[in-house]
């Protein structure tokens, strides 16, 4: 059976002089909203008026900890080698090249700093946000299928696509599994679970939900990493694991921790 044909769509939507409108942006823009309306209707179902004191000032720290912390993120992690020789390049987010987990550290360490200083409880916070988030994970992977990146290992199962630019072998089309797996499932995962009770009547301890979305997005993350062709320029790391699958694991690691931390101290 012959592979299934790429579906060719032009990664940029239209231009404007020399401005180009491209799905990969507009994809991360929709993410935002999406984050901005749940975010907003949690906030009126829960009555958090202290948190809606600040919600705008919040949404402008965690837009720019995703794309700077995205971008050096990927600097730090996959490329550190090339940028060092090339810095003037580091600024060039339009060219590709971005990473979740620089930008989940930078989200954290932004906005512990806001609530912090604005003497906001932080765990409340992060599980108001993190049940949102799995719904730009899986638009920006369909944005990475649409430009045709990070594509999956060859394979000869019947769903198969010859990616352009990735040799004429037919591969997984591994975004597309990202997207329903970190996007879809761990939405309705974590969407479901923070409104229902955790114990009889009591709701789940802040920073639980969490540590929930660092095992979820973690754990689904790095079983897709086993269909997705390695960094080319990183290949295996210890001839095992890629570079996203050892990053994802600290990411189980810290959530385990975590989740047992705040129980702990909800049960005290």
């Amino acid at each position: 059976m012959p592979p299934l044909a790429f579906p060719e769509i032009d990664p940029i939507i239209f231009s404007l002089g020399p401005l180009q409108v491209r799905w990969y942006g507009v994809m991360y823009l929709l993410g935002f909203l999406a984050t901005y309306l749940l975010v907003k209707n949690q906030i009126n179902r829960f009555t958090l008026h202290r948190v809606a004191a600040h919600f705008d000032n919040l949404n402008l720290v965690l837009i720019l900890s995703v794309v700077v912390g995205g971008r050096l993120g990927y600097v730090l992690f996959y490329n550190f080698s090339y940028y060092l020789k090339n810095p003037m390049e580091i600024p060039a987010t339009w060219s590709g090249g971005m990473s979740f987990h620089g930008a989940c550290l930078a989200v954290i360490i932004g906005s512990w700093l806001y609530c912090r200083l604005k003497k906001i409880d932080f765990w409340q916070i992060a599980d108001l946000y993190v049940v949102t988030f799995p719904i730009g994970l899986g638009l920006g992977r369909i944005g990475n299928f649409i430009n045709g990146e990070l594509y999956g290992r060859t394979t000869d199962v019947a769903w198969a696509m010859v990616f352009p630019g990735a040799g004429p072998l037919p591969r997984h089309p591994s975004q597309l599994y990202e997207a329903g797996l970190e996007g879809g499932v761990l939405f309705l995962l974590l969407w479901t679970v923070h409104r229902r009770p955790w114990r009889g009547d009591r709701y789940w301890p802040h920073g639980s939900i969490f540590a929930l979305f660092l095992v979820g997005y973690g754990l689904l993350r790095s079983f897709v990493e086993t269909f997705r062709e390695p960094d080319s320029q990183l290949g295996y790391l210890f001839d095992m694991l890629t570079m996203g699958q050892l990053l994802s694991l600290a990411m189980v690691a810290a959530g385990v921790l975590l989740y047992t931390a705040r129980l702990r101290r909800q049960s005290l």
